[in-house]
């Protein structure tokens, strides 16, 4: 999953956008410029092998252009598939989620519970939990015991009512109000807990959020005969999910060597919808991720094997560890933090290496990436490293555009974030 895209889980207004999104992805407008640059039509086939929550899909499929892209994460996989499916009569999915609601309201006033905020609970109900191999994932009053059970109460309605057609949109919708909306999440450089809510609505924002799904249906459903599919899978063996060399274009935003835990910023929806059942199944979703946290670094990794010894990333990467010895910094992470640089780089050119088996020639590719500059203060320009890795194998480099700059909150310095333009010969 992108950098860009693990920041924020928050409704936005743009049709098919406001179903789930994170803020600080790549715009719209972004994905529509390079389109359109890349001279793209429905003859063509434009891949995002990290395709987070799915912006690139979404706005190739409003144009009529075919796409395929892969998700690491299984929630931002869900997010990214159920995006690209229009299928739902919009009529039926509001139906559907009132009959939901409906017996999911039922059993909680069963218990004496409303949906609107209780100033307490009554002494003789039970509260739904999680397991504790579960709860356990979660970060700390990330969710409050009562919105824990009206959700935990509101998922079992939407499965004993499934409707497969319409089970992603339900489950979608729920994921997207967990964060902040129903939980106590805030969102800022990284993800902690704000303030605090005893209780909130849960059924009734999610049958609102369902009603709001239904109205950006009404207007993309005549557009639903475009392909647009979406795999689960490692975006450095892309080869796995993509038949042939059917690629015309790539535009995408892969992560950065940020030290951001993608899977730790999504951890809330991931275990509520069942997708983290305990730490194997955490270890196995940052498996699939490029190494680009030290949090996500395991003993067997090899991907630095992939750099040249004479690199200039061997060299930031000296840069770096020589910094930590220079400033005593010892701990774990600090002494991992150059391996990283290393890993993120030599897992790029995994993918690179991967994706050459599924591009036409000619094939054109953007990439939304960030410069870096840790608290050790050794900056990385991503952009320049990646288009020496890319050259490495085979790739043209075109040019890098800048995209926007933003303020590094540990080091107060104006980063670049860039589009790194690529195209393969062939």
């Amino acid at each position: 999953m992108s950098n860009a895209a693990m920041n924020q889980l928050l409704p936005c207004d743009a049709p098919a956008h406001g179903w789930y999104r994170f803020v600080l992805s790549f715009p719209p407008h972004l994905v529509r410029e390079y389109l359109a640059r890349f001279e793209l039509d429905a003859t063509a086939t434009v891949l995002d092998p990290f395709c987070g929550t799915g912006t690139t899909l979404v706005e190739a499929k409003k144009l009529g252009i075919p796409s395929v892209g892969a998700e690491a994460l299984p929630i931002a996989h869900l997010a990214s598939r159920t995006k690209v499916d229009w299928r739902p009569d919009p009529d039926r999915l509001v139906t559907h989620a009132e009959l939901v609601a409906d017996k999911a309201l039922t059993t909680l006033e069963a218990d004496g519970i409303t949906d609107a905020p209780m100033a307490e609970i009554p002494n003789e109900v039970c509260l739904r939990s999680l397991p504790q191999e579960q709860f356990h994932l979660l970060l700390k009053n990330s969710i409050s015991s009562l919105p824990l059970h009206k959700t935990l109460v509101l998922l079992e309605a939407i499965d004993s009512e499934g409707d497969q057609l319409l089970a992603s949109h339900e489950r979608l919708a729920l994921a997207s109000l967990l964060p902040s909306d129903i939980g106590n999440l805030r969102f800022g450089p990284e993800v902690g807990v704000g303030r605090i809510k005893p209780d909130a609505p849960v059924v009734s924002k999610w049958l609102n959020r369902m009603r709001r799904m239904a109205d950006d249906l009404r207007r993309l459903t005549a557009m639903d005969q475009v392909s647009a599919s979406v795999h689960h899978g490692d975006a450095r063996r892309i080869e796995h999910h993509v038949n042939g060399k059917t690629v015309d274009a790539v535009i995408t935003s892969p992560p950065y060597p940020n030290e951001k835990d993608y899977t730790r910023t999504a951890r809330l929806e991931s275990v509520l919808l069942g997708y983290m059942g305990g730490r194997g199944d955490l270890q196995r979703s940052k498996k699939r991720l490029v190494r680009s946290n030290t949090r996500g670094v395991y003993k067997e990794d090899h991907d630095d094997r992939w750099i040249p010894t004479r690199s200039k990333i061997h060299e930031v990467a000296d840069r770096i560890e020589a910094r930590r010895i220079e400033l005593s910094k010892n701990s774990g992470f600090e002494r991992t933090y150059h391996r990283v640089t290393r890993l993120y780089f030599g897992g790029m050119a995994r993918h690179f290496a991967s994706l050459s088996k599924v591009l036409r020639p000619g094939a054109r590719l953007a990439y939304v990436v960030g410069d870096q500059a840790s608290y050790l203060r050794v900056m990385i320009r991503t952009g320049r490293l990646l288009g020496e890795v890319a050259c490495e194998l085979g790739y043209e480099v075109e040019g890098i555009d800048l995209f926007r700059t933003r303020m590094a909150t540990a080091t107060n310095q104006h980063l670049r974030e860039e589009v790194l333009l690529l195209r393969w010969p062939g």
